[in-house]
């Protein structure tokens, strides 16, 4: 080595001990609370032209500041530094020979050069070496079409290749692996850039996928034969550049080009991924997930990804009355709103009558069944998920949404986790926890069974009256509690289905205002206390006024009760008279269609404008992806109709007409992609001292603690062949590990 090349060596140690080249997303928030000065910019010239970047920069990254592509295949914004790929080789001057962009960072006065006849050899010799062993599988591959491969051999590589087959003895074949039934395997075309492998340790938190052997005789896989159990899996089919991880249930089914796209969002939990739906000839064949840094970044989970599949299945197409043996019979619009409308009429008024709203609601249904119902005279509207009555209760938007935001995750430094297990109830946000965790140093605590959340945490127990410790400071775990600077209460909405709810609820949330009076003096804007839906619907239907109280309609014993896509089956058949008239609206035959009297079919978020607001507030919208099937009609559309036959007024007769009526009852659900803050914590806090606790000696049990329940939650999933397949495929897999 030089002694020029040894003083660039020192004088890159010392830069790296200096700064470290951590990315600013991944330094500790603890650090970046504190005030320091802005790091100096360094200039650099990237092809001749002067930028200016941070000291912490890679070369590639300077390079994408000038507006320069540099074609890689192992390297992503999202995952560690692998650098095994080569395909990001630069030319820098004085430097013997071409180097990783991806892994090099940038040094004062740095002249890169991405053009010059160097760097244009050594990425068509390193794509030359890739091609060596690729099948030429194009024709059938998935892949085909979004394939990294193919477009930078296109676009870097060279028209032919040295190496024939009397000099190469035979490409170098690699058995297929079966994961599972969602990720499809044909290992002949890995290339080894390992992201699969580093986004299971590093995004997902399971080791199932790894590396062995070297060279040539490297293998990506499992080592042992087994499912790659994530409920984040199918996020490595977009990660994989070639065609080596396709999805299994979309094989052979279309190409990119033959598709319509439509952006949309996610319903299957109450985080409102924000996604992409392929369709073509009305089906809808592929879900695929949409950038949004604020809410889910760039993954989804498997349940939204691969779900889709019961859209086509079970599915409501007509109306359908019961006759007199009994049965259900299709039938047309007239008749169905004709007689419904006859059996609203007879009660005279609407004391006896309640409406329950489902999961999959949207605003503009929701708004239009509550205002039809009000103008029948009845008051009992409400939604599957309860909420308890005590304090401000539901009159406050801050005590049922998720306040601190799902991106100001990333800003705590302590979480609380109480009788939630957000691994399965909202996959995205809890890899956004991961997240934090390992680049934060984030602290999470667990009040609840031991659970595999992915990443390490204090278990506190079970018990509810650790609530009452921690906010009177007896706890052990006090001390760090009081040392946060930025701390989270996160509280699961299934505990409100307790018995103790109410108690549950305040202690909750004493504890966030005590912990909120600590860290307003880092931040005063910093919100403590979070409420984790489960439900796309519940947060909207709140905002527009519906009770979270699903006994008051058994208590009312109502004589007509409308389900509005209500399908957990919390009101079964014997729990109402005999005589009570049942009017299900919705889009699949699940539980609610099984005990109704008359059936309106509905349409599903993929065949609706439609507004959903997810838990931390933010209102967003789905789009027309699909014409709902037979003589369904979109939600609202329905109820208008029903009105009009009923004699009601509804004073709006298009998407624009209802949306200005929501904008009157709640403006924040017209404000798309935006969320309208909440505050008057310390006035419930002031409400919530005349509740005494009384807990219940149960333990705190979130609903879903298993991948195997994870995958059928709700009438979409439950319809799923698909998610049927993957409860399967976890139940033999489990029953193995027990055998051995």
């Amino acid at each position: 080595m030089s002694s020029v090349q040894l003083k660039r060596l020192l004088v890159a140690l010392n830069r790296v001990k200096q700064h470290g080249y951590i990315p600013k997303c991944k330094q500790s928030t603890a650090a970046a609370a504190q005030p320091k000065k802005e790091p100096e910019k360094i200039e650099v010239f990237v092809d001749g032209k002067p930028i200016h970047v941070e000291p912490n920069t890679t070369v590639l990254q300077a390079c994408a500041v000038a507006g320069v592509e540099i074609p890689r295949y192992c390297y992503h914004e999202r995952l560690s530094i692998a650098g095994n790929c080569r395909m990001c080789l630069v030319e820098i001057e004085k430097t013997p020979k071409p180097v990783a962009s991806c892994a090099m960072p940038v040094m004062k006065g740095m002249r890169i050069l991405t053009d010059s006849p160097l760097t244009k050899r050594a990425r068509e010799g390193v794509m030359e070496f890739l091609l060596v062993n690729h099948p030429l599988d194009c024709p059938i591959c998935d892949q085909g079409g979004e394939c990294d491969l193919q477009d930078q051999s296109m676009a870097f590589g060279n028209d032919r290749s040295r190496f024939t087959d009397n000099e190469f003895s035979g490409k170098r074949c690699v058995e297929d692996k079966n994961i599972g039934p969602l990720v499809k395997t044909s290992m002949n075309r890995c290339i080894h850039c390992t992201r699969c492998v580093r986004f299971g340790s590093e995004v997902a938190g399971v080791s199932d996928l790894g590396t062995t052997g070297r060279g040539s005789d490297m293998i990506i896989g499992t080592y042992v034969e087994r499912l790659f159990m994530s409920e984040l899996s199918g996020n490595v089919i977009d990660l994989c550049p070639v065609g080596a991880l396709t999805s299994k249930p979309y094989a052979f089914t279309a190409r990119p080009w033959e598709t319509r796209k439509t952006e949309s969002v996610d319903v299957m939990d109450a985080l409102g991924s924000n996604i992409v739906i392929n369709t073509r000839g009305g089906d809808v064949l592929r879900v695929i997930p949409r950038t949004n840094e604020e809410v889910n970044e760039e993954w989804i989970s498997d349940k939204t990804r691969f779900a889709y599949d019961g859209l086509k299945l079970q599915r409501l197409t007509a109306p359908m009355l019961k006759n007199r043996d009994g049965y259900l019979v299709p039938c047309d619009w007239e008749d169905a709103l004709s007689v419904v409308a006859e059996r609203i009429g007879r009660l005279g008024n609407g004391s006896k009558m309640a409406a329950l709203a489902g999961r999959f609601c949207d605003a503009e249904g929701l708004i239009a069944l509550k205002d039809l119902m009000n103008q029948l005279g009845c008051e009992t509207v409400c939604v599957e998920e309860r909420f308890p009555n005590v304090g401000a209760s539901i009159d406050l938007r801050s005590n049922y949404l998720f306040n601190g935001t799902i991106a100001g995750i990333e800003q705590a430094d302590l979480v609380v986790l109480i009788g939630t297990n957000p691994r399965y109830e909202a996959p995205v946000l809890n890899a956004r926890i991961r997240k934090a965790f390992i680049h934060n140093d984030l602290q999470v605590a667990v009040i609840g069974p031991k659970i595999d959340l992915t990443y390490s945490y204090e278990h506190l127990g079970d018990n509810t009256n650790i609530l009452s410790d921690l906010a009177s400071g007896k706890h052990a775990f006090s001390k760090a509690l009081n040392g946060a600077k930025r701390p989270l209460v996160i509280l699961g909405s299934a505990m409100f289905e307790r018995p103790d709810a109410a108690s549950l609820y305040a202690s909750a949330a004493q504890l966030s205002e005590k912990l909120r009076d600590v860290s307003s003096k880092e931040d005063k804007e910093w919100r403590v206390f979070n409420v984790l839906h489960r439900n796309a619907s519940q947060v909207a239907a709140l905002d527009l006024g519906y009770k979270p109280d699903v006994k008051s309609i058994i208590d009312l014993k109502p004589s007509l009760l409308y389900l509005f896509g209500a399908d957990e089956g919390l009101i079964k058949r014997e729990d109402l008279p005999k005589d009570c008239y049942i009017i299900y609206q919705g889009h699949h035959g699940d539980r609610g269609a099984k005990i109704a009297d008359a059936i309106l079919p509905g349409a599903a978020y993929t065949e609706k404008h439609g507004i959903y607001a997810n838990t931390e507030g933010r209102a967003q919208q789905t789009h027309v992806a699909t014409t709902p099937p037979g003589k369904a009609r979109e939600d609202w559309k329905i109820i208008r109709a029903l009105a009009e036959v009923c004699g009601a007024s509804l004073r709006y007769n298009d998407i624009d007409e209802i949306r200005e009526r929501i904008e009157q009852v709640a403006p924040n659900l017209t404000r798309l992609d935006s969320i309208e803050q909440a505050n008057y914590f310390k006035q419930n806090i002031e409400l919530l001292k005349q509740h005494q606790s009384s807990f219940h000696n149960q333990p705190l049990t979130p609903p879903i603690n298993n991948l195997k329940d994870f995958y059928m939650t709700d009438s979409i999933s439950r319809a799923s062949l698909t998610m049927a397949k993957c409860v399967k495929a976890v139940d033999q897999q489990l029953k193995s590990q027990h055998r051995n």
